[in-house]
């Protein structure tokens, strides 16, 4: 998973937070079809491209007024976890979070040699679903951006 923040240009706090799970390239720039779309006079159209190669990530800076990390203008580089990038000297930053999925280990569903399995009237009889969860709503949350002008 890759986790964008777009930063408070003082203090660098998160203002706004995208997450992209299976996307291979995020497009960030101001035309509508990006799946970052930010609005600001020296993001060009399309912007920024961070790109997965294999099981790393890479940004492509594509914009008239240049992509920024570290404060110096870059073309290609690595994407390490945290890593700040500005696009255009004195545009928004954008702070980069990766993220493992953690995979679950596998339940071994077969019986050890030398153990017995229980029938089912050994078993203890327990409900499915409990009444504590059929009772909870399920909540979502939306976040809607903000359009800056």
């Amino acid at each position: 998973m890759i986790t964008l923040n777009l930063l408070h240009p003082l203090n660098s706090t998160t203002m706004q937070k995208w997450s992209f799970d299976s996307d291979p390239i995020i497009r960030i720039g101001r035309a509508e079809d990006n799946h970052v779309v930010l609005y600001s006079s020296v993001v060009s159209r399309y912007h920024l491209e961070i790109r997965q190669q294999d099981k790393k990530w890479e940004i492509v800076g594509l914009g008239t007024n240049g992509t920024y990390v570290d404060g110096q203008l870059v073309a290609h580089a690595p994407v390490v976890d945290g890593i700040v990038v500005r696009l255009a000297a004195s545009g928004p930053k954008l702070q980069i979070s990766l993220e493992e999925l953690e995979v679950e280990p596998e339940i071994n569903l077969e019986p050890e040699l030398g153990t017995e399995q229980k029938t089912s009237e050994e078993l203890p009889k327990q409900p499915l679903i409990s009444k504590a969860s059929t009772n909870q709503v399920p909540r979502a949350t939306y976040l809607v951006p903000p359009k800056f002008e």
